[in-house]
């Protein structure tokens, strides 16, 4: 894949040229950034709202994903949950869960606060991110949410990137592929 390629997204109601990035010898994937792009916020946000089930909480991981659980909550007019990527003075009991994504060099922890756990115990748990691919940080939100005694009653995506678009335990609005070497 040579540089300065572009994937061409039509996710919403709208078209983004996203850059090809090089992960490895053998593997590129189109970077899906939403951050500064608020109409692209509030379109998937709309979008996903009218896909998943009913819901009280929403939970995301610390980072892309925020802009995205922010809308949905703002429209949805429920509250929304920051699985946090450090530990943070105000953090009463921290809950901890490795996690390893196709988008960073290193094994991240993902860590939940008492006060949040709290929270989210007993309420049906809408999962929410950017991007799902490996499944990774998924797995960890997924531990994190089991750990406090939520019902995830559903786990919503903008794009399901490469494998993740067969899941059917998973809820998207497009498809986003892999480019292989």
């Amino acid at each position: 894949m040579q540089e300065n390629q572009f994937y061409t997204l039509h996710v919403a109601g709208l078209t983004r040229e996203l850059p090809i990035c090089k992960v490895d010898d053998t593997l590129s994937i189109a970077a899906f950034v939403m951050f500064s792009d608020v109409e692209m916020t509030v379109e998937c946000a709309k979008a996903l709202l009218q896909k998943v089930p009913e819901f009280d909480l929403i939970l995301t991981a610390e980072s892309k994903g925020i802009p995205l659980a922010y809308e949905m909550a703002k429209q949805s007019g429920k509250n929304y949950v920051l699985a946090r990527k450090m530990s943070k003075l105000y953090m009463k009991n921290p809950m901890e869960i490795s996690v390893k994504s196709i988008t960073t060099a290193r094994v991240q922890t993902l860590f939940l606060d008492q006060h949040e756990a709290d929270m989210m115990k007993g309420k049906r748990l809408l999962i929410v991110d950017d991007v799902v691919s490996t499944g990774g940080s998924l797995d960890a939100l997924e531990g994190l949410a089991n750990r406090t005694g939520a019902n995830i009653v559903g786990k919503a995506f903008v794009l399901a990137e490469g494998d993740a678009a067969d899941r059917k335990d998973i809820i998207y609005l497009e498809k986003l592929p892999l480019f292989l070497k």
